[in-house]
């Protein structure tokens, strides 16, 4: 666990948090349940900013919630580009395509309610970002219905990745979200298509680029 003082540190060092966001931000925390869930302001930024070094013509996101990290990778996109985000549950729509349209970004934004490991592999689209923070058990699956759709040096970036330390435990066998990041990580490590790092940012993000 970082110090807090050093988080608040980086975090006073790090660009501010827009005002939009800070609205979504206090909204989500009201009104939705887990608002842990949320990307936040430093993953935010992060997340911007391999948006804007990257210049993606398409994005996939797993995972909408309220839409803080799709705002944040779309503001990366080249004109003509497009971010597809998927949920699952449709109580978070509402508030997430509100914010998208205050964003200026919801005609860049593909927003699609239902089951990801159904909708992926209709997508007949090469990404250049693929960002995964959805229910954990599917990681895996996530990664191998979206490598292939992802342009050699196009990086996925997977959150939650150290899953509140649980990681370095032998989960309970009933433990599926811990299970299935481990599984994800140890796949991870061993793909020889990919080079991957795991950075100890909040509770963990993978970077990883397709070779």
């Amino acid at each position: 666990m970082i110090n807090k003082k050093i988080l608040e540190y980086s975090e006073s060092h790090t660009t501010k948090e827009p005002e939009l966001l800070k609205k979504l931000y206090r909204e989500t925390n009201l009104k939705v349940i887990m608002p842990r869930m949320l990307s936040g302001h430093s993953q935010g930024v992060l997340l911007k900013l391999f948006s804007w070094m990257i210049r993606p013509k398409y994005i996939l996101e797993i995972g909408t919630y309220t839409g803080y990290s799709a705002i944040c990778l779309a503001e990366g996109l080249t004109d003509e580009g497009e971010l597809i985000t998927i949920e699952k549950n449709p109580e978070v729509e509402d508030i997430a395509r509100r914010y998208f349209s205050e964003s200026g970004q919801s005609e860049k934004i593909d927003f699609r309610i239902g089951n990801a490991k159904k909708i992926i592999p209709d997508l007949n689209l090469i990404f250049d970002i693929v960002f995964i923070d959805a229910d954990k058990e599917n990681y895996l699956n996530y990664y191998n219905l979206t490598i292939d759709k992802l342009r050699k040096g196009g990086i996925i970036i997977a959150d939650n990745t150290l899953w509140e330390a649980k990681v370095l435990q032998t989960p309970n066998q009933n433990d599926k979200e811990t299970i299935g990041i481990q599984k994800f990580n140890d796949f991870v490590q061993a793909d020889k298509r990919v080079e991957n790092i795991l950075l100890p940012i909040r509770d963990g993000l993978t970077i990883i680029r397709k070779l």
